[in-house]
């Protein structure tokens, strides 16, 4: 009876074993994974490095910054040949240029050796681009990145005209992930510092010559309809001190949107047609432009002057408007314009 007894308490708890062990398995594939994988967790945790994108020049990383014009990275260049130019320029079109972006490693949430993806995108220069549907990538490379500074080369083959755009890059690596992307560039880039965005275009004025003509795109990232302003904003000095005057050509669809909401604006005036001078450019805007759900509308800023200088003039030209996380005026996304005007 001694041996059968025990046979029997084996035999049950062999069953009771089995029970238990398909319980487990029932579980694990219903969902209970993130048990089981927690020293893998760990272990990534215990990886994690932190490669940045500066957005200004006095950004060390941190995630989310204060720092404004989010959109004027000091670590994107666009040169015309593969040999880093001391100053980023307009890229050419139709030819191939070069985009140099610097990767910084360490940051401030992690360390080692990284390795990832580096891309980069181009959409009409302005604001409210929504990621991603309104980016088109340009180029990616597969980088290692050491402690330091790692440059990286991207061909951009055949560059499209009119050849002013803005440009996004994104630093994807497994052990450097992304705090999260949503609909908004201007939030995406504030919070995470493996992304980065440049707009800056440089325009050349000839004294007696033509109109110099810029694209510029504002957008709505919501999912109802939204009002922005379009401000302008002079850094330095001031760009009337050699004739200097900006038109906004908002087209019709705008400037009936405009007229609409009440042709609201400071330092602006009509002139005729879908046209509107900023008269004042140091301290300007147009108002009250309503944009529907998803909808990004483009127009065009012509800038002429009077006199030449050997100055460079800076003229900020910035959507402000509601966002995603439920600001009802953030900065949406804008242009850096570094104005020269030549006799020749």
């Amino acid at each position: 009876m001694g041996n059968v007894g025990r046979r029997v308490r084996r035999s049950a708890l062999a069953v009771l074993t089995g029970a238990a062990l398909a319980a487990v398995l029932t579980v694990t594939a219903a969902g209970a994974a993130p048990v089981v994988a927690q020293p893998d967790k760990a272990a990534a945790v215990a990886a994690r490095t932190d490669v940045y994108i500066r957005d200004v020049a006095a950004d060390v990383g941190v995630q989310p910054h204060g720092f404004n014009p989010l959109w004027a990275s000091p670590d994107i260049k666009v040169c015309p040949t593969a040999v880093e130019c001391a100053v980023s320029q307009n890229p050419i079109v139709g030819v191939t240029n070069y985009i140099f972006v610097k990767l910084r490693n360490p940051g401030p949430y992690g360390s080692g050796t990284d390795s990832g993806v580096l891309r980069v995108y181009r959409t009409t220069p302005g604001g409210g681009a929504v990621w991603p549907i309104h980016w088109t990538q340009i180029g990616a490379a597969n980088v290692i990145v050491p402690a330091g500074t790692t440059t990286v080369t991207i061909p951009w083959n055949g560059v499209p005209g009119p050849g002013h755009f803005c440009l996004l890059a994104r630093w994807v690596s497994q052990t450097d992930p992304m705090n999260f992307e949503g609909p908004d560039v201007s939030i995406n880039t504030r919070y995470n510092n493996n992304i980065a965005w440049r707009n800056v275009d440089s325009v050349r004025i000839i004294v007696g010559g033509p109109v110099i003509v810029r694209p510029f795109a504002i957008g709505n990232s919501l999912t109802v309809p939204a009002r922005s302003d379009l401000v302008f904003a002079q850094p330095g000095e001031p760009f009337q001190g050699v004739g200097g005057r900006v038109f906004a050509d908002l087209g019709q669809t705008l400037f009936e949107r405009w007229r609409a909401g009440g042709m609201v604006g400071t330092g602006v005036r009509p002139v005729g047609g879908t046209q509107v001078e900023i008269v004042d450019p140091t301290k300007a805007s147009i108002g009250n432009l309503l944009l529907n759900p998803g909808e990004r509308v483009e127009f065009s800023l012509g800038f002429t002057a009077a006199v030449a200088s050997a100055k460079e003039f800076v003229l900020d030209v910035t959507q402000f408007g509601p966002d995603t996380s439920g600001a009802e005026r953030a900065d949406l996304g804008g242009v850096e314009y570094l104005i020269n005007v030549g006799d020749k």
